[in-house]
């Protein structure tokens, strides 16, 4: 007995090399851009104690201010326990406080502090030249173009995910 299984049509393979017309190649390079921008990101957030992960919350709590864990965790693709451990790790710092959200009690909203918001500020200023050279191999206008194609790709129109 043998599976119904598509034939080939062509000899594609499952990489992220450039010419790979396989259907899994455009995620392989994503994958690989993602972990180049990782490292360099936490190149530039080490100096300052922290790490991605960290920098990823003080993200969100700029942009959207005191938010609930469960959102912090939707937001940034992280379980529960994780971002339990992040927020942890943030409040030692001094970056980050939970508080009671009016109404429940149950439920704490993580605000970032005076001391994070000027952290956030100094991994921008870090992160420049490290960034001018993840994307020094690109040519006038590429970086832009790139972003706006990542924008498109990450959130479409529709809403899908």
């Amino acid at each position: 007995m043998s599976a119904d299984v598509p034939q080939r049509t062509t000899s594609s393979r499952a990489t992220d090399r450039p010419g790979d017309v396989s259907p899994f190649a455009l995620g392989l390079l994503l994958r690989r851009a993602h972990w180049r921008a990782a490292a360099v990101t936490a190149e530039a957030l080490r100096p300052l104690g922290i790490e991605l992960r960290h920098f990823a919350v003080l993200i969100v709590l700029v942009d959207r201010g005191p938010t609930v864990q469960r959102d912090l965790a939707a937001a940034t693709g992280t379980d529960k326990a994780g971002i339990m451990r992040v927020v942890d790790d943030l409040e030692r710092k001094g970056l980050a406080v939970r508080k009671s959200v009016p109404g429940d009690r149950r439920v704490r909203a993580v605000e970032i502090t005076p001391q994070g918001v000027e952290l956030f500020d100094a991994a921008h200023v870090a992160a420049e030249p490290v960034a001018e050279r993840l994307v020094a191999e690109l040519g006038p206008g590429e970086p832009e173009q790139l972003a706006d194609l990542l924008t498109r790709f990450a959130y479409p129109a529709g809403g899908e995910a």
